[in-house]
């Protein structure tokens, strides 16, 4: 989707749409005050304090009625320096605009209004010429946000809009729009009963169903045995560990403003891990290895806890627990290469396996230092052959990348693999990083051929990403029609008569269930055409409706997705399944 916060035209156009959205409110609700109106990459909002009012939809109707008079009246929009006295006296009405101007600097900042009309706002631009251009607009949502993002202060009115330069663009988008609701995870999540949040649980703490369970599970094997197969060792390490482990490995420094807050106990500090490469650094360092044993592979399907600002949870694709498929692969620095290369495959494979051929559709971002070199880990020799090696794997490939300059992490450079959703800007799920710096401060190493210790030069790598994130990515991309070894429940047995067609129905049921195929049995005393429309919107992959017929020949009948429908013995369907199974077939 667009960023409008990163385009030259819509963004002076959509932060003039935010001060005619505010303008129109005043005209509305003349005593409202108002504090920040920003774009956005969805667009722009403002927040704003209307009182006892709270913003609905009929108000919502209200305020884009006066705004579509505000544009055709077409008034121009007239910039002008203030001193911050005059802009004090100005605003004096407006406790919200005085706390801004009381904190900035008059020496150092150029204190602008804009005026259209009636209405001035403090603001430093920029905007277009007049009201007259921001006329295809849409008031998309509104919700209630905390003054300055502080629990403790006033909670605002917000109201998100978007404008575009035509009405053509405009409609496009909000097509868009209502798409990506029909694809947005946490409805899919609800309707197929994958997860569910509790207030009383805790924000941005998922509790995973039954269905979404089994959906994790079988992404959770499918990565350990693609890793195994790949000469992975998986381990399993606590949720918690100690301050000074954090302190070592330098996050605690970098990082805990994003933790959850110690915890004191027994004369000990303890924290929820946000990540699990300080764990594995000690694993390695336990004994000592020689040069004959590297690479070596560490790996670990591990629950990790990062505390997301409340703003910035979102269903699984955010939350403040999840799950990681990460891995961290000790290697010389001679085996950075090959080792670059093999996980890269690795990753290309797993994707091809969802049908996303990430060479045709992702785009490849080679995040490198830049010339601030103060920022990174200090070994001039070391990141030139690093970076050499990452893009020597990527020319050998035929990838085509793009160089990110100042990207990299401060231990090394990495590479970045965005993916383009079906709806939405590009998500970076796969990663591949460098670093040169834990295994130091681990004090990490292995005996060369000589006999000398040297230190390992390590590569963190995410396939999946988070098991999370990246089931949320499915069912937005699927639209929650996932292929056949993805789905929770494959098969949906539907005898036509409970009297008659209930025995062979479970008699089918059992031999899938031996078989390993998950299905499930809808004997509800509903008509077959009711608890067929159930089953679809359940996006239930196949069905089988067994009547007479099916009963007296020892077949089934197969409802596919849409008016498809064949019949099959029992046991020819079994192997179909499996067959289907273990190609990872996308289609039926």
């Amino acid at each position: 989707m667009i960023n409008f916060k990163e385009d030259k035209d819509l963004m002076p156009l959509n932060h003039s749409c935010a001060h005619m959205m505010a303008q129109a409110v005043k005209h509305l609700y003349p005593n409202a005050k108002f504090w920040v109106g920003p774009v956005i990459e969805s667009g722009f909002y403002y927040d704003m304090d209307l009182g006892d009012v709270v913003v609905t939809d009929e108000i919502i109707a209200n305020i884009e009625h006066e705004m579509k008079k505000i544009a055709k009246d077409g008034k121009r929009i007239v910039r002008k320096e203030v001193t911050k006295s005059e802009a004090l006296e100005m605003f004096k009405d407006d406790p919200y605009k005085l706390d801004l101007i009381n904190k900035m600097d008059e020496d150092n900042t150029t204190i602008t209004t804009y005026t259209q009309g009636d209405y001035t706002d403090l603001c430093r631009g920029p905007h277009v010429e007049s009201v007259k251009e921001c006329k295809y607009f849409k008031l998309v949502k509104f919700s209630g946000a905390y003054w300055k993002g502080d629990s403790n202060n006033k909670v605002l009115q917000r109201i998100y809009g978007v404008c575009f330069r035509t009405e053509e663009e405009l409609n496009a988008y909000l097509a868009e729009l209502e798409e990506a609701k029909e694809r947005d995870h946490r409805k899919i999540g609800k309707d197929l009963e994958i997860f569910m949040m509790s207030d009383l649980v805790g924000r941005g703490l998922p509790l995973w169903l039954p269905n979404g369970y089994t959906l994790w599970r079988i992404l959770q094997n499918y990565i350990t045995d693609k890793e195994v197969k790949n000469g992975y060792f998986h381990v399993h390490t606590p949720d918690l560990g100690s301050k000074e482990l954090y302190v070592t490995s330098g996050h605690w420094d970098h990082y805990k403003d994003d933790m959850f807050p110690a915890m004191e106990l027994d004369n000990e500090t303890y924290v929820l891990r946000p990540m699990n490469c300080p764990h594995h650094m000690v694993i390695y360092g336990n004994k000592m290895h020689s040069y004959k044993e590297l690479p070596i592979r560490i790996a670990e399907i591990a629950n990790d806890f990062r505390y997301e600002a409340a703003g910035a949870v979102k269903g699984i694709e955010r939350a403040r627990s999840f799950t990681q498929n990460d891995s961290h692969i000790f290697c010389r620095q001679s085996q950075i290469e090959s080792e670059f290369k093999n996980v890269l495959n690795l990753i290309l494979e797993v994707y091809n396996d969802f049908g996303i051929d990430l060479v045709k559709t992702a785009k490849f971002r080679l995040s490198l230092r830049d010339e601030n070199k103060a920022k990174y880990f200090d070994d001039d020799k070391m990141w030139n052959e690093a970076e050499s090696d990452l893009r020597n794997v990527l020319n050998k490939l035929g990838i085509n990348y793009v160089e990110a300059k100042g990207e990299a992490a401060f231990y090394g450079p990495k590479l970045d693999i965005l993916i383009k959703p079906a709806i939405g800007n590009e998500v970076a799920i796969p990663t591949i990083q460098l670093d040169f710096l834990l295994p130091r401060r681990f004090n990490l190493s292995y005996t060369d051929e000589e006999g000398m210790k040297q230190t390992p030069v390590v590569i963190h790598r995410a396939i999946l990403g988070s098991i999370d994130r990246f089931i949320a990515f499915l069912l937005e991309e699927t639209k929650g029609n996932l292929p056949l070894w993805l789905a929770p429940v494959q098969v949906v047995v539907l005898p036509v008569k409970n009297e008659y067609h209930l025995e062979y129905s479970n008699e089918v049921v059992k031999k899938l269930e031996e078989a390993g195929i998950r299905v499930r049995l809808n004997d509800e005393d509903e008509k077959l055409s009711y608890r067929m429309r159930e089953e679809q919107i359940k996006k239930i992959p196949i069905m089988l409706v067994l009547g007479n017929a099916e009963r007296d020949e020892h077949k089934v009948t197969l409802r596919l997705h849409g008016d498809e429908q064949r019949t099959m013995d029992l046991d020819e369907f079994i192997n179909f399944v499996k067959d289907k199974n273990d190609s990872k077939a996308l289609e039926i």
